[in-house]
């Protein structure tokens, strides 16, 4: 599988260790940056994975930021992006065998590396089981997300 994975500068460090990690696992990577420590903006980074899964370039995605959050709320914004904020490996499996999520949102700041390691293998380990009520319900996600982008050209 080919992996998008950025961060913020909070998360830089994280997100050089978990590349290798997706590698080891036996994944492709495609590193959306930063390329260093220096302070960024998350939503830059966080759009960047974003658009490499919309795209087609990378099956899932991991964005790394200081709490997790801000780069939750802005891949959100993204049509087609389903982001979880996981820091327990029970969210990290549930959120994809249910939700479908393509990327893992993690706070660099709040967990360290070891936990990491084992939610973004929970993360990329895990299947969206197709059952009908998870379908239904993402049905219902995509409806709402296609009204408020209709909305935004004033169609709502």
């Amino acid at each position: 599988m080919k992996i998008a994975i950025g961060s913020d500068h909070a998360g830089f460090a994280l997100k050089t260790a978990l590349a290798d990690f997706v590698r080891k696992l036996g994944h492709e990577v495609a590193d959306a940056g930063p390329q260093s420590s220096d302070p960024v903006d998350y939503p830059d980074y966080t759009e960047a994975v974003g658009k490499m899964i919309i795209g087609g370039e990378a099956e899932r995605g991991i964005m790394i930021c200081g709490s997790g959050v801000g780069a939750s709320v802005a891949a959100n914004k993204m049509p087609g992006v389903r982001a979880g904020l996981c820091h327990d490996t029970y969210s990290a499996h549930q959120s994809v065998e249910h939700d479908d999520i393509n990327m893992l949102v993690l706070g660099g700041r709040v967990i360290g590396p070891e936990l990491a390691y084992e939610l973004v293998k929970t993360f990329l380990g895990a299947r969206f089981t197709g059952e009908e009520r998870h379908v239904r319900r993402l049905a219902k996600v995509r409806s709402m997300e296609r009204r408020y982008i209709d909305g935004a050209r004033g169609d709502v």
